[in-house]
């Protein structure tokens, strides 16, 4: 089947399809009819194009495979019956296929001299199908209060869409329909821009280089796929005739003038900053023709750095000092369009970030890890996307190729040969932590996608059809330090020797005094670097049928294969087909009726086939272990225990050495028969099924006017197959009576498990074994989610008035039973009690933009947004342990359902307050002769400077949305709030 498949697409791979369709309605004016047999033009002067064509029997006409440019305008020349007649300036976004109504007003039998501007023309109600999308175009970004031009922040304003709770600093920060933020797919003008192996972009595209954005949520085309979440396509800037750009600086001075917060805030990476935080950031667009009419270029560079200082506090050592450090982040992007005749055009873009995310030591509040042992963070990704339009009778087409390299070194040490050593003083204090981060994770991912579609017209039906490929090969340098670990116990002798030695911060391993005791060190087994190709393949086919000049039915069938389905199984997930069915019913023409079903299926995040290696073993007495499970029936009794698991990485501990002479990763191999571990993983014996989504939806559509817009959309998502663990060897569950609390130790949970655990051996088959785990854990696909939602929507455009606003109201539930590809039960593998709200859930979510234009040139920004409260995981507090079970999986600071409960708390049974925060901008553009313009802005962030306990980006283990005790109790521990009031300023030189 699949080899059937891989040559079905390279036969077929001659065939494209072009994304962007514009379909114009005529009107008759007087009685709201369509009108056949009109020629009427497409133009757009900003490249100097035109396109002729008549309408059809429905009064309808197509115009295929244009450009994504903003200015087209409908034009009809008049004739004796109707008047001559232009719309107003019309957009087309990425992958767009707009309709528009063109109304006609009678001559009477004479020819008027006057252009007529068609009302109706502006209109955004989707007349096509029923794509439940929302969309903020260049200008609108530009006016919003964006902090550092980062795109992603202006994305919470819309239905359906939230601020995420990530799990690590660094996670994506747009969650859609209550779903892991891991699993919203980014796009750059149709082509993939994501991170595969935990999630978000590879290239965080700055506002810089952005036409327009949009989210589309539900009931999307066939064509879109590999997300069960939602979708993220961003169209980039292109060039014109007319040559146009902008140069700037903006600066956020910070702490200086903020606020005032105790709590630490983040920066653009989502990372913690806090004393003497500043930014500063400049760049520069520009585009225009290379050749007018035929070559266009858009270029833009912009960088940002930020400045922040950590307390290095060591008084034993006599060390108390700033350390500073600064984060790098450059973004250079750049795309050509050639048109070479009417009916071809190409277009070739570049994207290449360069971030560095530095980790200079010590603590926001004060820290003892020296310099020696920092580091920085580098998140560098390229793309290179080559795009080829054409159209040919009564076919359209594109054929689009894509090469990206994503490098994620989380930890680069400034010290990169030496072994971290952690220094203790003689109460066992932690004096230093010196020399090396301690770990390695380098992942380097290298993509290419092909992208090959086709679309065929008739006279009411619009069928297209596409493939895709992509290839990710995937390779992680992870693991423990390839050059060991050491902790380390001074003496007050010693001590004193370092501190009167005058090193201060600048103490590295080399200044430990070489009799120093140690007292253990540890190295990695497997200092190499390993991992998979992933090969996504995905096919489908989609018709657009006009059945009358008010009804469009479209079905679609979509198919596609992931290869690292196969897991530990012969064969993978096959079976991926997703039906698409949707309708778009024309009540009048300023109304319409829209509704549907689909299936959207994931792609597999790579995290979990590289865990599943990275975490494994191929040690004798683990491949004892699983026989064992195996045979106990835990496994399926067809497992190929070889196919299953992988030499992965494993730190070896030896506790009598000398300091820095600790063997070699070479002289300890014979560890691995004989170390315990705590946890490892193994690869699915059945393999990985893709997770999936049931999308329906329903909504209603009025153009009010020219300028107002009402809509209403119903949407619900029912999530199956979602990724968690499950523990092969979990101890048995244990119920908590919260009337009669009894806390059962470790070793009785030991001694439940299938395979007992006693002082870290295991007895199988009559023979003791010592290299074995205590806890067996695979990636499932058993997990399901619930979300139903009702979003209100009215936006009024400017048009002649000197003000414009949009209003949107979503009231939604979002409960699911895995909040992510590391979830795991609270109680051994009983998800019964896992489900409950997610982790994203919002109940309320309120968001109003208002722009006042009170003087010409000025403009007056005033955002708000509103959303009910976060939920809050209630753990055990007053019991001496959080792990009351005794399953040694608890942890007070984790979110992804390792802790245990309190005693009669469901998960996420609390909430957290409202969030509630106004944003200001404020900018105005002074001319200085033709069409050049300087800029100058300020935005106040938090206007009221309210503190908000919820609703903002965070890392989960440092949030509020942990707590201790029960709901009733009332007992509240606060981690963190939102940021304080906050300035940003900024200067543009527009031409």
């Amino acid at each position: 089947m699949k080899q059937f498949f891989i040559w079905a697409m390279l036969c077929v791979s001659t065939l494209a399809m072009a994304q962007q369709d514009l379909t114009v309605e005529i009107i008759d004016n007087d009685d709201q009819k369509p009108v056949a047999n009109i020629t009427i033009k497409l133009a757009n002067s900003a490249r100097n194009t035109t396109n002729l064509q008549t309408t059809n029997a429905q009064g309808k006409v197509i115009f295929k495979g244009i450009a994504a440019l903003d200015d087209y305008q409908v034009v009809f020349a008049g004739n004796l019956m109707y008047a001559p007649t232009s719309s107003q300036m019309i957009s087309v976004r990425s992958n767009e296929s707009p309709t528009i109504n063109f109304i006609l007003q009678k001559t009477s039998g004479q020819q008027l001299n006057e252009i007529v501007i068609a009302t109706g023309s502006g209109s955004k109600i989707n007349r096509r199908d029923a794509e439940v999308s929302f969309e903020l175009k260049a200008a609108e970004l530009q006016e919003i209060p964006v902090e550092g031009r980062d795109v992603t922040r202006v994305l919470y304003r819309l239905p359906n869409v939230s601020q995420a709770t990530g799990f690590y600093a660094e996670a994506a920060n747009v969650s859609i329909n209550g779903a892991s933020s891991g699993f919203t797919s980014y796009l750059i003008d149709g082509l993939d821009n994501n991170e595969r192996f935990l999630g978000g972009q590879k290239f965080a595209i700055p506002s810089g280089f952005v036409k327009d954005i949009t989210v589309l949520t539900n009931n999307f085309s066939a064509e879109y796929g590999l997300t069960g979440s939602g979708i993220v396509n961003i169209t980039p800037k292109s060039g014109s005739n007319k040559s146009t750009g902008e140069v700037f600086y903006i600066t956020r001075p910070g702490p200086s003038i903020d606020g005032k917060s105790s709590f630490a805030q983040r920066d653009l990476s989502g990372n913690q900053v806090k004393n003497g935080f500043a930014r500063y950031q400049w760049g520069a667009g520009a585009g225009g023709a290379i050749v007018k009419d035929k070559t266009f270029y858009y270029i833009n560079f912009e960088h940002t750095t930020d400045v922040k200082d950590n307390l290095l506090n060591v008084p034993a050592l006599g060390v108390a000092e700033s350390v500073r450090g600064t984060n790098q982040f450059n973004y250079f992007s750049t795309k050509i369009d050639q048109i070479w005749n009417s009916n071809f055009n190409s277009s070739l873009r570049a994207n290449v970030g360069v971030v560095d995310i530095e980790r200079q030591g010590g603590g926001l509040d004060g820290g003892s890890t020296f310099a020696s042992a920092g580091n920085s963070q580098q998140r560098n990704s390229i793309l290179l996307a080559l795009k080829n339009s054409y159209k040919l009778g009564d076919f359209s087409g594109e054929t689009n190729v894509q090469y990206s390299r994503f490098r994620w070194n989380y930890a680069k040490p400034f010290n990169p040969n030496t072994s971290q050593v952690t220094v203790l003083g003689i109460n066992d204090e932690t004096l230093g932590v010196i020399g090396n981060p301690g770990y390695v994770f380098d992942a380097i991912e290298n993509t290419v996608q092909l992208q090959q579609k086709v679309k065929y017209y008739t006279e009411k039906h619009t069928i297209k059809s596409g493939l895709n490929f992509i290839r990710g090969s995937h390779v992680l340098f992870g693991g423990g330090n390839p050059v060991g670990n050491y902790r380390v116990k001074l003496t007050q002798t010693q001590i004193d020797q370092i501190k009167n030695s005058g090193v201060g911060g600048a103490l590295n391993v080399n200044d430990i005094p070489a009799d120093a005791q140690v007292l253990n060190y540890n190295v990695e087994l497997r200092p190499t670097s390993f991992g998979k190709n992933q090969d996504i393949y995905s096919a489908y086919i989609e018709d657009l049928w006009s059945v009358t000049d008010r009804l469009n039915l479209t079905v679609g069938l979509r198919y596609d294969y992931d290869n690292l389905s196969k897991g530990g199984s012969d064969r993978g997930d096959f079976n991926n087909l997703a039906p698409r069915f949707n309708f778009n019913y024309k009540l009048n023409n300023n109304s319409s009726l829209r509704g549907g079903y689909g299936i959207s299926y994931d792609k597999i995040n790579y995290a979990v086939y590289s865990d599943a290696l990275q975490q494994n073993s191929t040690s004798a007495s683990y491949k004892v272990e699983l026989q064992e499970l195996k045979r106990l029936g835990i496994l399926p009794a067809n497992t190929n225990i070889d196919a299953i698991t992988f030499n992965g990485n494993l730190n070896a501990t030896v506790n009598n050495v000398t300091y820095l002479n600790g063997p070699l990763a070479t002289d300890l191999q014979g560890q691995r028969e004989t170390v315990f571990s705590n946890e490892r993983r193994i690869l699915n014996p059945n393999g990985y099924k893709n997770s999936y989504s049931n999308e329906f939806a329903l909504g209603y559509q009025l153009q009010l006017s020219d300028d107002r817009l009402f809509y209403v959309d119903l949407v619900h998502n029912r999530g199956e197959n979602l990724t968690r663990l499950r523990n092969l060897n979990a101890a048995a569950e244990y119920p908590i009576d919260p009337n009669n609390v009894v806390i059962r130790t470790v070793a009785q949970a030991d001694a439940s498990r299938p395979i007992p655990i006693v002082n870290g051996s295991a007895t199988i088959n009559g023979q003791t074994y010592t290299g074995i785990v205590r806890s067996v854990i695979v990636s499932e696909n058993e997990g399901k989610s619930r979300y139903y939602a009702m979003s209100l929507n009215y936006q009024k455009k400017r048009g002649t008035d000197d003000y414009s606003y949009r209003l949107n109201y979503t009231l939604s539930s979002s409960k699911n039973d895995t909040d992510g590809i590391n979830f795991r039960a609270s109680d051994g593998n009983n998800y019964a009690n896992e489900w409950g709200p997610s982790v994203n859930d919002r109940t309320h979510n309120i968001n109003g933009i208002y722009n006042y234009y009170p003087f010409k040139g000025t403009t007056v920004t005033f955002a708000g947004l509103l959303q009910s409260g976060q939920p809050i995981n209630r753990i055990p507090l007053g019991f001496g342990t959080t792990d009351l079970n005794g399953d040694g999986a608890s942890f007070a600071d984790a979110y992804t359902g390792n802790s245990d409960r309190f005693p009669g708390e469901s998960r996420n049974s609390d909430r957290l307050p409202w969030n509630t925060t106004f944003d200001l901008g404020l900018q105005h553009q002074f001319a200085v002769g033709g069409d050049r313009k300087i800029e100058v802005r300020a935005d106040i962030f938090n206007l009221l400077n309210a503190e908000n306990l919820s609703g903002y980006s965070n890392n989960a283990t440092q949030s509020n949305q942990i707590q201790g005790g029960s709901s009733a109790s009332g007992l509240f521990t606060q981690r963190n709030a939102s940021p304080p009031r906050q300035f940003q300023f900024g200067v543009r030189y527009l031409f």
